[in-house]
C-alpha cells in the first residue's frame, strides 16, 4: 500500500518515520493543561519557548496591564501586522539555535493553523504536534480557579470563540499527531505524556 506523501504542511507526520522527531509542539484550548505540561517538561530539563511570552512582552512594552483583554488585543495586532504565522516566524531563529545545541525543543502554546504550516514546512518530520484535550466544563472550572489571570465562565466562553474564529485554533488541534486527554488527575496526564516522549525518543 502506498502512503500519501508527508511533504505537505497540511499533513501530520506518520507514526513511524526514519526522521527522529526533535520538536514537540503543544496545542490546546484554554484550561486544557498546557501550562501543567509545560512546567513538567521544564522540570525535566527540556528547552522550551512559550508563544504566550511574546504576547506578554508586547503588552508590557506598550505599558499596558497584563489582562486577558489586553493580551487578546495584542495577539490580534501582531497577527494583523505580521501575518497569522507571525509567532512561528519570530521563533524560527531561536528554534534553530536550540536544535544546534540540544537534542530537542518544546514549543508551548502554538495557536494558529498558519503557524503549524510554517513550522511543518521548516522542520518537516522533526516536528510532532501534541494536542491536550479536556471537557469544557473542567476547563472552565480550572480557568476560574487559577491564581494568575482567572476567567469567569463568560470570559472563558468568549476566549474560546475568539481563539477558534480569529486565531485558527481549531486546525492544529484537529490535525495533531497525538492527543492526550486531561480529564483526570494531573499525575495520570503527565504519565501519559512521559510515555509518549519515551516512545518518540525525546530527551532534554
Amino acid at each position: 500500500m502506498t502512503l500519501p506523501s508527508t511533504s505537505s504542511p497540511f499533513l501530520p507526520a506518520p507514526a513511524q518515520t526514519e526522521t527522529q522527531p526533535r520538536i514537540l509542539a503543544l496545542v490546546g484550548m484554554p484550561g486544557a493543561g498546557k501550562t501543567l505540561f509545560a512546567h513538567h517538561l521544564q522540570a525535566r530539563g527540556f528547552v522550551q519557548y512559550r508563544f504566550g511570552a511574546i504576547t506578554i512582552a508586547e503588552v508590557e512594552r506598550q505599558g499596558l496591564p497584563v489582562t486577558p483583554e489586553n493580551e487578546r488585543q495584542v495577539r490580534e495586532q501582531i497577527r494583523a501586522r505580521e501575518g497569522m504565522d507571525a509567532y512561528a516566524r519570530r521563533l524560527l531563529p531561536k528554534i534553530h539555535d536550540a536544535l544546534a545545541r540540544r537534542p530537542s525543543v518544546v514549543l508551548d502554546g502554538l495557536y494558529s493553523f498558519s503557524e503549524y504550516k510554517t513550522l511543518r514546512a521548516e522542520f518537516g518530520d522533526l516536528l510532532v504536534l501534541v494536542a491536550i484535550a479536556c471537557e469544557r466544563r473542567l476547563r472552565y472550572a480550572r480557568l476560574a480557579a487559577r491564581a494568575e489571570r482567572p476567567l469567569t465562565r463568560e470570559e472563558a466562553e468568549r476566549r474560546d470563540v475568539q481563539e477558534i474564529e480569529a486565531l485558527e485554533k481549531g486546525g492544529p488541534i484537529a490535525i495533531a499527531d497525538y492527543t492526550i486527554l486531561n480529564n483526570g488527575t494531573p499525575e495520570a496526564a503527565l504519565a501519559e505524556l512521559d510515555h509518549l516522549l519515551e516512545r518518540l525518543g525525546f530527551r532534554p
